[in-house]
C-alpha cells in the first residue's frame, strides 16, 4: 500500500493506472503515426501531440474511474467488464468530441483519433487480462505473520476470505499467545517454540500484525523490537484495518489508539480549501442541473399533492441541526404517527416518481442548496436526525466524532456500504465514517465523487 494525502491506495492498483495511462496518452501517438507518419519524424515535431494525449488520458481515466473500472474489490465477471469499458470509451468519444467541438486546438484529427480510439480500446482490453493474472499471483503478495488467535484474528480471516483476489496481503498463519480458545482455523495456527525473529526470517514474513486483546506479559516486545530493526512491519490490528478495509473497526479501537494516532486534525487553512472547493463546485452545479431539477419538480407536483421539495432537521457539524432539503419521493403521510422510520427496501411509501429519483440520486440534488449556503459539504458524513443521532450516540461508541466535520451529500461510507437503514447498519457506516474524519483531504473527497459517479451509474445501494 502506498499512502496518498493519509490514503492508502494499493500498490498494483498505481501501477495499473501508471500502464493504462502510457497506453491512452501513446495510443493518441500511436494514431497520429499509422495515419500521418510522423512517428518517424524528430521527438521534438511530436510535441503539438503532448497536450492533446494528456487530454484524452486524463478524460479517459476520470470516466474509467467513475465507472468503476478501478475498484479492485469488484468482482464481475468478463461481461461486466466488457459492459463498463463500452460505457466508458462510449461516454469518451462523446465526452472528447465536445472537447473537439470546444477547443478546436485539441484535435488530432479525425482518423488519425478514430485510430488512436481503437488502439487505446485495445491495449486496455490486453491489460486487463494481465492485470487479472497478476493480481492472483501469491509472490505479489505480502507475507503476513498474524499474533493472536482470537476473535480479532478471526476478524482478519474473515475479512481477506471475503476480499478474495482482492487482497495485497497472504497470511502465511497465526501464533498463539497463550489461551485455550481459537477462534482461526486450527490448520493455520502455527505450532512452533521458535524464537520470533527466527520464525519471521525463516517464513520470509513482510509484516507482523498484533491482533491480541490482553497485551500485558504476553506479547513478545523485544523479540518484536528486532524484527522491526531488522525491516518488518509492525502494525496495530486497527491500523491494518484502517489500510486494508479503509476504515476504522470498532471492535479493535481504543481511545488511547485516536489519540496517539496521526490523523483526526482539523485546521482553517483545510476548512478554507474545502469551502472554496464547494462554492466554486455547487455553483456550478445548480447551473448544470437546473434543467433536470425542474423537470423532477414537475414529474412530482403532477404525480402526486403536496410539496415538492421536503424539508427535515439534521444534525450537522458540532451537533447543530439544521434544514436540509430533498425532493419529495414518499408520500406526504409517509409518518403519520409523527415517530421517524427508517427506510426499507422496496418501501411502499415511495412513489413512482420518488423510485425513479431515488435511483439517480435526482432527490438529492436540491441540498446543492444546502452546500453552498454552507451547512453541508459536498463529500462528508450524511447527516443524520436528532432522534436517530440522540439514540446511536448512546448505543455505538464514538458516533459523536462524526459531527466533528460538516456533513456531506455524499461520503466516504456512502460508496464503501450498502445503503442502511438498521442501527447495526448505523454502526458499520460509523466505521467508514471515523476513516474519512481521520483521513479526510481534498484528493479523498475526489475519490469519493468520482466513486458516487460509479454508484449512480449502476445504482448500488438504492432503496
Amino acid at each position: 500500500m502506498i499512502r496518498f494525502f493519509r490514503h492508502y491506495v494499493p500498490l498494483n492498483l498505481l501501477l495499473l493506472v501508471l500502464i493504462e495511462s502510457l497506453i491512452l496518452g501513446g495510443a493518441i501517438y500511436a494514431g497520429a503515426g499509422a495515419r500521418f507518419h510522423e512517428l518517424q519524424v524528430m521527438p521534438s515535431d511530436l510535441q503539438p501531440l503532448l497536450p492533446k494525449a494528456l487530454t484524452f488520458t486524463a478524460v479517459m481515466l476520470g470516466l474509467m474511474t467513475a465507472a468503476g473500472l478501478y475498484d479492485l474489490e469488484w468482482q464481475g465477471g468478463l461481461r461486466a467488464l466488457l459492459q463498463r469499458l463500452g460505457l466508458s470509451f462510449g461516454l469518451g468519444l462523446l465526452v472528447m468530441s465536445l472537447l473537439f467541438y470546444f477547443f478546436p486546438g485539441l484535435l488530432v484529427g479525425r482518423g488519425a483519433f478514430l485510430l488512436g480510439f481503437g488502439i487505446a480500446l485495445l491495449g486496455i482490453l490486453l491489460s486487463r487480462t494481465l492485470f487479472v493474472r497478476w493480481v492472483r499471483s501469491a509472490s505479489l503478495k505480502t507475507r503476513t505473520l498474524v499474533i493472536g488467535t482470537g476473535s480479532r484474528a478471526a476478524h482478519i480471516e474473515s475479512l481477506l476470505a471475503k476480499r478474495g483476489h482482492a487482497t495485497n496481503v497472504q497470511v502465511v498463519g497465526y501464533l498463539a499467545m497463550g489461551g485455550s480458545h481459537h477462534f482461526v482455523d486450527h490448520t493455520r495456527i502455527l505450532d512452533t517454540t521458535e524464537p520470533l525473529p527466527e520464525l519471521v526470517e525463516r517464513l520470509q514474513i513482510g509484516e507482523i500484525v498484533l491482533a491480541v486483546r490482553d497485551r500485558r506479559g504476553g506479547i513478545p516486545v523485544q523479540e518484536l523490537l528486532k524484527c522491526k530493526l531488522r525491516g518488518i512491519r509492525v502494525l496495530e490490528l486497527s491500523s491494518f484495518f484502517e489500510r486494508e478495509n479503509g476504515h476504522l473497526q470498532l471492535d479493535s479501537m481504543n481511545a488511547s489508539w485516536m489519540i496517539l494516532s496521526d490523523g483526526f486534525d482539523q485546521g482553517m487553512l483545510r476548512d478554507t480549501a474545502k469551502r472554496l472547493f464547494d462554492l466554486v463546485v455547487s455553483a456550478a452545479m445548480l447551473v448544470v442541473c437546473l434543467p433536470v431539477m425542474a423537470l423532477a419538480a414537475l414529474a412530482i407536483k403532477l404525480e402526486s399533492r403536496g410539496p415538492v421539495l421536503y424539508r427535515q432537521e439534521r444534525v450537522g457539524q458540532g451537533c447543530r441541526s439544521f434544514t436540509i432539503l430533498k425532493f419529495r419521493s414518499m408520500c406526504v403521510d409517509a409518518e403519520k404517527d409523527g415517530r421517524p422510520l427508517w427506510a426499507r427496501q422496496n418501501d411502499s411509501r415511495v412513489t413512482l416518481t420518488g423510485r425513479f429519483i431515488r435511483r439517480t440520486r435526482i432527490d438529492e440534488l436540491p441540498q446543492i442548496f444546502n452546500v453552498f449556503f454552507g451547512d453541508m459539504s459536498f463529500v462528508g458524513p450524511r447527516p443524520e436526525r436528532p432522534y436517530f443521532v440522540q439514540d446511536l450516540t448512546q448505543k455505538i461508541p464514538y458516533y459523536g466524532v462524526r459531527h466533528t466535520v460538516k456533513p456531506g451529500i455524499t461520503g466516504w461510507a456512502q460508496v464503501r456500504y450498502p445503503y442502511g437503514a438498521t442501527e447495526e447498519d448505523a454502526m458499520h457506516k460509523l466505521q467508514y465514517d471515523l476513516y474519512y474524519v481521520k483521513n479526510h483531504s481534498l484528493f479523498l473527497d475526489l475519490m469519493i465523487l468520482f466513486q458516487t459517479a460509479q454508484v449512480v451509474l449502476w445504482g448500488k445501494g438504492v432503496r
